[in-house]
């Protein structure tokens, strides 16, 4: 890593406020359809609730299957397609299975500049494989995404929906470490 990065990475890590807890998940007890319409409930506009309802949908399979679209579009009265060209969209929607982890690192010039490309390819290098694939042992899934919206903190990478920033590639080898620690 260039001096100049290495110093930005520095001063950011000494200024950036800690993150808070996440939050604790929803109640899921409720079938999803239930669920569903509740959040349909909210919106003066059924349309305004498709991606609050995937969000929903995506949660209760870990991806948006087939089956998962044909729910969501019996609960808000729209096609599947409709719901799945609206997922289609978003990175923040999965398409395909993904492993137990799910590990993004932008790559919108802001974070490229900053070593986005050096982090992913050591998570690339530690995980033995290429974004876009899941390890074998099915346990992570390698993303890119264009844009996280933390361009003053880049580079941005989110593990399991929580975004760690700035994320050089030195924090790949602790953070997977750790997370090879939960699961065992």
């Amino acid at each position: 890593m260039d001096p100049a990065t290495a110093e930005t990475l520095a001063g950011a890590m000494e200024t950036r406020p800690e993150m808070p807890p996440p939050l604790r998940p929803d109640d899921t007890s409720a079938p999803l359809r239930d669920r569903i319409l509740a959040v349909v409930a909210l919106y003066p506009e059924p349309r305004s609730a498709l991606i609050p309802a995937l969000r929903l949908a995506q949660e209760e399979y870990g991806w948006l299957s087939t089956e998962a679209f044909e729910q969501v579009a019996d609960a808000t009265g729209f096609t599947p397609a409709l719901c799945k060209s609206v997922a289609s969209f978003y990175d923040m929607f999965r398409l395909h299975p993904a492993g137990a982890h799910e590990i993004c690192v932008c790559t919108n010039i802001s974070c490229a500049l900053v070593g986005a490309g050096e982090t992913l390819r050591e998570f690339s290098r530690e995980l033995g494989i290429e974004p876009g694939s899941t390890t074998a042992d099915g346990r992570f899934t390698l993303r890119t995404v264009e844009c996280y919206g933390g361009c003053g903190w880049g580079p941005v990478v989110s593990v399991d929906e929580r975004y760690h920033e700035p994320f050089g590639p030195d924090r790949v080898k602790p953070l997977l470490d750790e997370l090879r620690g939960e699961s065992q």
